[in-house]
């Protein structure tokens, strides 16, 4: 072997085979194109570093990216979904149940953990929105009435991230009940004198945004986030309405009052853990 073979890299010597590049390692910005090396966008929280668009994010993710480490404890797993109204469709519902099991590893769309954030004790609930579009069935609402109940037990804060299309079709008039049977809980809640926050994120929409989303003694959104009970698509075709630009996101919704403020993902660890400080009229020191 000549001393120029031994300098060329392996991948060019002898017209050897180019090593492939790993599917999905790149991912293109939806809001300003530009292309990402995929584990510097997850260290990131799906956060994209050049023009700050917030992509959807899964909650297992985000609870890992919000709450402290230590001493977190899951609620309300052991509740499962059962198909009560034998809903029939191009797929029955326990197929389709079974494929969002199988695709995203999760029960139901919405993990309740009870924690700290930044030391600061807390219940969160969040919703898994690629769990059949985050739908609220009965599940969700029964697993939302226990992370409550378990504020309440323990005297935290509780905390609920939304990411929904709304109610959940195939359970009916059963999905409709819990946005009365959160909004009662959450009664409870502020009769206790325990605070709620609520962060609103893309999308949250439906039922979800008809019942308890601003009902928080907070309500805070993310960049963009679409918020709405319709979409502008099913206006325009129903009522033949145009809706003007960034009527259904936070920054339209801030300058109206109808949400308090915007506050980045890579910054609502901290951002939160003040918030809830100061709510519970806690020393400046407990955040931590």
């Amino acid at each position: 072997m000549s001393w120029i073979e031994k300098l060329l890299p392996p991948r060019i010597k002898g017209g050897s085979a180019r090593q492939a590049v790993p599917a999905g390692l790149w991912i293109k910005c939806p809001a300003c194109e530009a292309v990402l090396y995929r584990p510097d966008l997850e260290a990131g929280l799906q956060v994209c570093p050049k023009c700050s668009h917030h992509m959807r994010i899964a909650a297992r993710a985000r609870l890992d990216a919000l709450l402290d480490a230590g001493g977190r404890y899951e609620i309300g797993q052991e509740v499962l979904p059962v198909d009560t109204l034998k809903f029939k469709g191009s797929k029955s519902y326990p197929e389709r149940l079974q494929s969002a099991m199988d695709s995203t590893g999760e029960t139901d769309a919405m993990i309740v953990i009870g924690g700290a954030v930044l030391s600061v004790p807390v219940v969160v609930a969040c919703f898994e929105f690629n769990f059949m579009g985050g739908s609220m069935g009965s599940v969700v609402g029964e697993r939302f009435v226990r992370g409550v109940q378990a504020a309440i037990d323990q005297r935290v804060p509780f905390v609920c991230i939304t990411a929904s299309g709304g109610a959940r079709m195939q359970e009916g008039l059963l999905s409709l009940m819990q946005m009365a049977k959160t909004t009662a809980m959450l009664a409870k809640l502020a009769e206790q004198g325990l605070p709620f926050v609520s962060v609103l994120t893309d999308p949250t929409s439906g039922g979800i945004s008809a019942s308890f989303c601003f009902l928080g003694d907070l309500v805070i959104a993310e960049p963009k986030a679409l918020i709405a009970f319709t979409g502008a698509r099913v206006i325009k075709s129903t009522l033949g309405v145009t809706l003007p630009d960034g009527y259904q996101r936070p920054e339209f919704l801030l300058e109206r009052g109808a949400i308090d403020m915007i506050v980045d993902r890579r910054e609502m660890r901290t951002e939160l853990a003040a918030l809830l400080a100061l709510l519970l009229k806690l020393p400046s020191d407990a955040v931590v």
